[in-house]
């Protein structure tokens, strides 16, 4: 069996990036590596949103281009939850360059953002839409809601602001039950 690569293989292999120069620290290595791709902060609380306002969704649908956050089938609606840093966000104090391997960082945020692009023309041609809800937008719930209202095309009535949920202790959750 011959063991060569296709073209597919050799294509995807040309995104990747370049060898290092100087390879990261072993502390900045293992810090880089904690850094999630799914359920991060920003993401849990635009789904707590959205299961507030009785919504049904998928998380991160693979059959969809870019893999979305959370897509809303019924709305034909993709929802990308982007860090501002990661995602290059315009005008952010968040997405500031970094100071160190400025050039290494300046490419992969071009090219993630480049992606992100692809990604939404892709949907488009599908007949979806999208909507990029970055990370510093996150920290007020009525501004998720107010971007989701806006996404979701709900003629005006507002997708309902989630307060945080009154969770009960397992200690309150048994003594209630003995008491009905």
């Amino acid at each position: 069996m011959n063991c060569q690569r296709s073209d597919t293989a050799a294509a995807l292999s040309s995104d990747k990036e370049p060898p290092l120069a100087e390879p990261p620290s072993p502390r900045k290595s293992a810090e880089m590596a904690r850094v999630r791709t799914r359920d991060t902060a920003p993401e849990l609380a635009v789904r707590a949103v959205l299961h507030h306002a009785g919504f049904r969704y998928r998380l991160h649908d693979r059959r969809l281009p870019g893999t979305p956050d959370v897509s809303l089938p019924r709305h034909r609606l993709a929802i990308f939850v982007h860090g501002c840093f990661w995602h290059g966000h315009a005008g952010c104090p968040r997405a500031a360059p970094a100071s160190t391997r400025a050039d290494f960082w300046a490419a992969k945020v071009g090219r993630n953002a480049e992606r992100d692009r692809a990604a939404v023309i892709a949907l488009a041609g599908l007949g979806w839409r999208s909507l990029t809800i970055w990370g510093c937008e996150v920290r007020n719930g009525s501004v998720i809601a107010a971007r989701l209202s806006e996404g979701l095309d709900m003629q005006g009535r507002p997708v309902r602001e989630h307060s945080k949920p009154k969770w009960r202790s397992a200690h309150e959750s048994k003594s209630r039950r003995s008491m009905r």
